[in-house]
């Protein structure tokens, strides 16, 4: 990859995991105006029609029939399992922690990928996310492990299994969505998606009120808008680009500014270990480009 091109992605993959780490703290506030699954309706309902909005302007078709069930089948996989589980997850587990158990998903990203898409795990990939897990790892710290209620297992649980649901999309997009418009890609997923959680929030909250005030409004917005419509479709940009383990290893910057933002507005603690598993972070993430660079420049 040439430097020039290198450079955009990974201002790209910053963009991305800045707007993503922030949107954890805004994720966890909206809970005291709305109920979970309602607040991801309205998020992605505006990411949506965000997305459907821009489609109309440039022009772009309708996806072709063929493409149809996987748009549905990634919707279900990136939105609806991953944000319904997610936002239930946060009613017992702090923004941060969640964030940090989210991005798990380069692990199940990355065997997927080996499994369906020959993508091998060389030396500097597997050192750089075996690296990186171990700050994860640190991050979470041992209380993980130790006795806790079980609303916080159940919480927990919830988002392993949003962090597996997404590793399983990013797979499959590669091998049924690769060639259509990002654009595309990402405004039907996101449609058919949403009526996955509408559904869900229609049997599971209906009724309960919404707390509709400036703040709820800029959560809603800036998640929907945002966190949504333009970091997914620029996430689905730099699938298309980069091989996988790349791609979902660079998310592990997430969790580092969700932490980062999640103390600074949320009061959420910082402690030595959260210290420590960044700084390990950064290092797996590191480790796996410098190393690649390397290479390309020995074999040109």
């Amino acid at each position: 990859m040439k430097t020039t091109k290198k450079t955009f992605i990974w201002l790209l993959i910053l963009i991305i995991t800045i707007i993503w780490g922030y949107a954890w703290v805004l994720m966890k506030a909206s809970l005291q105006f709305v109920g979970p699954f309602t607040f991801s309706a309205l998020r992605f309902g505006t990411g949506t029609i965000t997305l459907l909005v821009i489609l109309v302007i440039l022009k772009i078709k309708l996806p072709p029939k063929q493409y149809v069930k996987p748009l549905v089948v990634v919707g279900l996989l990136q939105t609806t399992i991953v944000f319904l589980f997610v936002m239930y997850g946060l009613r017992f587990v702090d923004a941060g922690k969640s964030s940090i158990i989210l991005y798990t998903m380069p692990i199940w990203s990355s065997l997927l990928a080996a499994k369906f898409l020959d993508e091998k795990l060389t030396p500097k990939k597997l050192i750089g996310l075996i690296v990186g897990m171990v700050g994860l790892v640190l991050i979470i710290g041992w209380d993980f492990f130790q006795a806790q209620s079980i609303d916080t297992i159940i919480g927990e649980l919830l988002i392993v299994i949003a962090a597996i649901s997404w590793g399983a999309s990013n797979v499959y997009y590669r091998l049924r969505l690769n060639h259509l418009p990002k654009l595309q890609v990402s405004a039907y997923q996101m449609f058919f998606g949403t009526i996955g959680i509408v559904v869900a929030a229609m049997i599971m909250e209906w009724g309960q009120p919404i707390n509709w005030n400036g703040q709820s409004i800029f959560y809603i917005l800036f998640t929907g808008v945002l966190a949504s419509a333009l970091c997914f479709t620029i996430w689905f940009v730099i699938l298309s680009k980069i091989d996988m383990v790349s791609a979902t290893l660079s998310t592990l910057l997430v969790p580092v500014f969700g932490l980062s933002f999640s103390w600074l507005a949320l009061s959420e603690a910082i402690t030595p270990s959260i210290l420590y598993g960044s700084f390990f972070i950064i290092v797996g993430i590191t480790i796996s480009q410098l190393t690649g660079r390397k290479r390309s420049n020995a074999n040109p």
